[in-house]
């Protein structure tokens, strides 16, 4: 690559801290970091229950914990697909 050619991360020397870039990019798509916390909140609850299980096998009380947390994520994701599109054709019709 020679020096007259621009730099390949040239998104990467814009101005601004990666904690602006990440607030920035939390705004635009604000279900991520909400399918994140709830997928790690899921996790985090089903390994406190997993003391308190009862009877249940390990395995199956894994599964439902599995199930539930990427049902979380996997709805937030969905949720987020679903207010970019109506933001971009049914809110203001950008012209």
């Amino acid at each position: 690559m020679s020096p007259s050619q621009g730099s390949v991360y040239s998104e990467y020397d814009e101005e601004g801290s990666q904690t602006s870039k990440l607030l920035r990019k939390f705004k635009e798509t604000p279900f991520v970091p909400i399918g994140m916390a709830g997928f790690f909140a899921v996790v985090g609850y089903g390994l406190y229950k997993l003391k308190h299980r009862g009877d249940t096998k390990m395995s199956l009380h894994l599964i439902h914990m599995r199930v539930a947390a990427q049902g979380f994520a996997v709805g937030a994701l969905t949720c987020g697909v679903l207010y970019s599109m109506y933001r971009d054709y049914l809110g203001k019709p950008k012209e």
